[in-house]
């Protein structure tokens, strides 16, 4: 087998390493300052752009480490002697048969791209769309990565968030707090209105506008059927319709067993579980 060079012709075997070495370099390179540059783009769009950059950001990362990746890869193949228009033609046709080949893949590529670009989610937003649900802790090239409240990691295509209906619940600053409850019909109507009207008064997380109400919603044979209807902050949410439902049934309780005395009592009864839980509670962000 006759070689290109020889032990004896050392300027031969140095111009035969030589570009294969560099191609290697380039390879390398183009992985490692890939690399590189997707982290600092991460870490660092957040910190000098609008709070959209912290949604825009994994997406934008993965994008600058593939074109990195690229360039390291035609630089490679122009170093072992592949000319510049070959290798343009061997992209433009690698890139029409991957398109032809990978169309879901290109597809979740663009979804990616619009879910960041129109931004009906962001990184920290809670939502529920097309079969998923969680907090979204990313949004990249290729899929959205959420955190379920029980602490699951949960992995959605974009596609599928892109094509079907979203409900974000985090985005509007207030929400409304629905809570049932069920009464005897010989129970006296306005005292238990009244009733539910007063523990919700005393929540300060319970919002003065819009108003508290409370109306007769359904009824049976023997029984009514009350609903209350009061606003929040979108933070208190969760923990005050885990409170708010409790002291209603506890509230309602006290009112049939005391009689004609339970408003006066469900009034000036304090529960202290209440009133400070908007204080205490840490889903609700403020900080105390």
């Amino acid at each position: 087998m006759h070689l290109p060079f020889s032990l004896e012709n050392p300027a031969a075997l140095t111009q035969f390493l030589l570009p294969i070495l560099g191609a290697f370099i380039a390879i390398v390179a183009g992985i490692i300052l890939g690399g590189i540059a997707q982290k600092a783009v991460r870490q660092w769009l957040p910190r000098v752009g609008p709070a959209t950059m912290t949604t825009l950001a994994p997406l934008l990362g993965q994008a600058v480490r593939y074109a990195i990746l690229i360039v390291g890869a035609i630089t490679a193949l122009s170093f072992v002697g592949v000319p510049s228009a070959s290798i343009l033609a061997v992209v433009g046709t690698a890139s029409l048969a991957l398109a032809l080949a990978l169309q879901n893949t290109l597809s979740n590529v663009a979804a990616g791209i619009m879910l960041a670009w129109i931004r009906p989610i962001a990184v920290g937003d809670y939502i529920t769309g097309d079969g998923v649900e969680g907090v979204v802790v990313e949004i990249g090239l290729f899929g959205t990565r959420l955190r379920s409240t029980s602490g699951l990691f949960v992995f959605t295509t974009n596609n599928k968030l892109w094509n079907g209906a979203i409900t974000n619940h985090s985005r509007e600053p207030r929400r409304r707090v629905d809570i049932d409850i069920t009464i005897p019909d010989s129970a006296n109507i306005g005292r238990a209105r009244k009733a539910l009207l007063a523990i919700a008064e005393r929540d300060r997380r319970v919002l003065a506008e819009p108003a508290t109400t409370a109306f007769v919603s359904g009824f049976g044979t023997t029984t009514v059927t009350l609903e209350m209807r009061l606003w929040v902050k979108t933070p208190d949410y969760r923990a005050a319709q885990r409170d708010l439902t409790e002291a209603v049934k506890v509230g309602i309780n006290k009112m049939l067993a005391a009689g004609d005395g339970g408003i006066a009592e469900v009034k000036e009864a304090v529960d202290p579980h209440v009133v400070q839980s908007g204080a205490h509670t840490p889903e609700l962000g403020t900080g105390k």
